[in-house]
């Protein structure tokens, strides 16, 4: 891909080749707009003139030919990921996993999808049954209100509850207390509670301001105890949890038996309140619906996640079928119809539990071994980068997350941004990254200076684990900006042999807003060792192979006779000497002899005195100087 960048931020105009299916390097000095070109490329990608946001600054005020930032030579890429601080900061270490969406990248591949659709192909006759009878989701819910009308207490009511300060000292708005009949009509109202607020809210605010009533400015008279008894009565809470148990109640009421509305009706009426003998029975007609309700909603949530620990899935099948003449006082005609229809989907299941059963295990297995693999990759990769930490994939709310956790600690670390350094954080977050990009695919693949960070141990660690391992980006399209030359000279010339496809390298070069690129090959790369070779030899100044010569010595660790004449020489000692524990000893002719002839073997004119004088001589110098 030949592509061409133009107008995006400090960048005029560049072209830059990216090789597909194998690592792009691209190295620069920062400053040059690296990021500016992984940001560009993103941006250009993404589509609807996003791009726009890297308009230079030159074109923001004044813009008169109307130039727009543009990249050319992406087609065909429609996707494309980019890592860089953003995706650190949007992505990687939330509060309760180590990289959002962790489930889609580490457990969800396309095999457990299929195995998924096979399980839910299998149950889709209960799936179809809740669908058909639409009205299963509204009694659930509404079972599920009356059940925690009753409040939380020991006994299983409370007198606390909604459905004791409701109804339980008894329905004031069928049984209207004497003397408030003139009232009647606001009282059964479908809006009671917002009136007895109105009127008890309004009376009593304003009732001492005249004697004359505050609504109708008549005077109050013999109105005046009428008015006020309403607030004495009636509380507008109580009214409204009133109202939303008898809405359930009368939504319910044809799933209920005969006798048992009877019941409901005589106790929900009572003006004395709920006998012992009626919280008794609520207390049982509860039991029931409880029973039934938990069947049902078991049933209608019937997925992998929940059977996926069921260890005989057909006795738990079995167990799901409800047997309505032991809930009596559910036992009418529309309750009947629901549960036939249920319990006839549930035995077609029974039919094929075999295959259900097999299934299942299938999936736990491969999300088993999933974990398992993903664990071992990234694990192993912590201890050989040297960070005391691993990761864990835990599994809560029919959800996998995965999790990061220290060595000298059990819990899982709940704030990673906390704990961990930056680098640490980047390490991690990359290889998380990838991870990301195997499980999402996307055309092309952006590293934006992703290992400056780190020492040389952890750069080459991260390094084998994105482009060498067998689950790695390996024969991807990325590309990679860097301003550290470290692993380009490792890549290049150190590991070439390790990388298949071998990477492609180019230095950006950056001049006058304009970018363009220039290969690095083996060829350009030497060792330090073979400049100071080639200093030795080739330069025309002596004190140039001298600061070389002694610098060979010090990258090949060698600090014997001729190392320690060397550095008397650079310090203009007149009389050399060697250093011993605690003290500098004067060298003796012969040690001197012994290193110059050591000397001569690479610097063949060498001669300390000679060298002394030039070394001593400022004029000299100040040549030497301004000729290098």
């Amino acid at each position: 891909m030949n592509i061409e960048i133009k107008n995006c931020n400090n960048i005029d105009s560049g072209k830059i080749q990216i090789n597909e299916n194998k690592l792009n390097i691209k190295y620069a000095m920062n400053g040059v707009g690296k990021s500016t070109i992984a940001k560009a490329i993103e941006l250009h990608i993404k589509g609807d003139d996003a791009i726009n946001e890297l308009m230079s600054f030159k074109y923001i005020e004044t813009n008169t030919e109307d130039v727009k930032p543009s990249v050319k030579g992406l087609d065909g890429i429609t996707s494309v990921k980019i890592f860089n601080d953003d995706y650190i900061n949007q992505y990687a270490f939330k509060i309760d996993e180590i990289l959002t969406n962790s489930f889609e990248i580490f457990v969800k591949t396309p095999n457990y999808d299929a195995h998924i659709k096979e399980i839910d192909e299998i149950i889709t006759e209960i799936k179809n049954t809740f669908k058909e009878l639409k009205e299963i989701d509204q009694v659930i819910s509404d079972m599920g209100r009356l059940s925690e009308s009753f409040g939380t207490s020991k006994s299983g009511y409370s007198e606390a509850s909604p459905l004791a300060k409701g109804i339980g000292k008894g329905n004031k708005i069928v049984n209207i207390p004497k003397g408030l009949e003139s009232y009647s009509d606001y009282l059964k109202s479908s809006v009671n509670a917002k009136w007895l607020k109105w009127q008890i809210d309004g009376y009593k605010s304003f009732e001492d301001i005249s004697d004359n009533c505050p609504y109708c400015t008549m005077p109050k008279g013999d109105k005046k105890e009428v008015i006020s008894q309403v607030s004495k009565e009636y509380n507008p809470k109580y009214i409204e949890h009133l109202n939303t148990i008898l809405d359930v109640l009368n939504s319910l009421n044809k799933y209920f038996s005969e006798d048992a509305k009877k019941q409901l009706k005589k106790s929900t009426n009572n003006i004395q309140g709920f006998s012992p003998e009626e919280i008794d029975y609520l207390l049982r007609l509860k039991d029931q619906i409880n029973k039934l309700n938990e069947k049902m909603l078991k049933i209608r949530e019937l997925n992998f996640y929940s059977l996926k620990d069921i260890s005989e899935v057909s006795k738990y099948f079995t167990s799901l079928k409800i047997d309505l003449p032991y809930l009596p006082e559910l036992n009418s005609e529309n309750t009947n119809i629901i549960v036939r229809k249920i319990n006839e989907s549930l035995d077609k299941v029974l039919n094929k539990i075999g295959i259900l059963q097999g299934a299942i295990n299938q999936q736990n297995q491969l999300i088993e071994n999933t974990i398992k693999n993903n664990k071992v990759e990234i694990n192993n990769f912590l201890r050989y980068a040297g960070y005391k930490y691993k990761v864990d994939v835990e599994y809560s709310d029919q959800k996998y997350k995965m999790i990061l956790q220290h060595f000298d600690c059990s819990k899982a670390v709940t704030d990673a941004n906390q704990h961990l350094s930056y680098g640490e954080r980047n390490a991690l977050s990359l290889i998380l990254f990838m991870y990301e990009c195997l499980a999402k695919n996307p055309d092309i693949v952006i590293l934006d200076d992703p290992i400056s960070s780190f020492d040389k141990n952890k750069k080459y660690a991260v390094i084998n684990m994105l482009f060498r391992t067998k689950k790695s980006l390996k024969g991807k399209t990325v590309l990679m900006m860097t301003h550290d030359l470290e692993p380009v000279i490792d890549i290049i010339y150190n590991l070439r042999g390790y990388f298949d496809p071998i990477p492609s390298v180019d230095y950006i070069n950056y001049k006058s807003e304009v970018i363009n690129e220039i290969p690095i090959t083996k060829s350009d790369i030497s060792t330090f060792g073979h400049i100071c070779n080639e200093n030795i030899c080739n330069s025309s100044e002596d004190i140039v192979k001298l600061v070389y010569l002694r610098r060979y010595y010090e990258i090949t660790d060698n600090k014997e006779l001729e190392y320690e004449l060397l550095s008397n020489l650079l310090h203009k000692q007149t009389e050399p000497f060697k250093k011993q524990v605690g003290e500098d000893i004067l060298m003796t002719e012969e040690e001197i002899q012994e290193a110059t002839e050591k000397i001569k073997k690479k610097f063949t004119t060498f001669d300390y005195k000679s060298l002394l004088a030039k070394l001593t001589n400022i004029s000299y110098m100040g040549s030497v100087t301004d000729s290098v």
